[in-house]
């Protein structure tokens, strides 16, 4: 046997992944599959990387003398967690990110709780300075456990063209 025939790289096929331009019309809505549950783990490791160090992402007995009834989520954690949901269905098909516009947090998120993600096709336009590509625009909301959402914001990406 050659080195070929035992390299699975020779036998790959490659798939596409993600969505492209033509496939953004304006009021899609993307029902984004993945849910993540935030842990301990995830929002301690997140807050200490980024220098965050507001004691009610680490500190219990702080954020209880404060009302809540548990460690609050980072914020920025929560940010980044629904944007990253949405990355399968938006952008993972390629394009430079431009942008977040209009973020609001609505709600306190705490450990353990669980968000999803959806998003719905805002503006589109063909990019005058990249033909092989389009601007789309998303309006993205968060949601925990009890289908309550946390966080809304617009997301704007340069968006892969079929043929450009």
């Amino acid at each position: 046997m050659s080195a070929a025939d035992t390299d699975f790289r020779a036998r790959a096929i490659v798939v596409r992944k993600g969505n492209r331009y033509e496939d953004m019309t304006a009021g899609r809505v993307f029902e984004h599959h993945w849910g993540r549950t935030i842990s301990a783990g995830d929002n301690a490791a997140f807050t200490t990387q980024t220098l965050s160090f507001c004691p009610l992402y680490f500190n219990e007995p702080y954020a209880k003398a404060l009302g809540h009834p548990r460690i609050l989520v980072n914020p920025l954690l929560v940010f980044n967690t629904v944007f990253g949901l949405s990355v399968e269905d938006l952008s993972e098909g390629g394009g430079p990110f431009l942008g977040v516009d209009d973020c609001q947090f609505l709600i306190d998120v705490y450990i353990g709780d669980t968000l999803t993600a959806r998003s719905t096709v805002i503006s589109r336009r063909t990019s005058k300075t990249q033909p092989g590509f389009g601007i789309v625009t998303w309006q993205t909301q968060g949601f925990n456990q009890n289908n309550v959402q946390v966080i809304d914001f617009h997301r704007t990406n340069l968006v892969r063209r079929r043929k450009p």
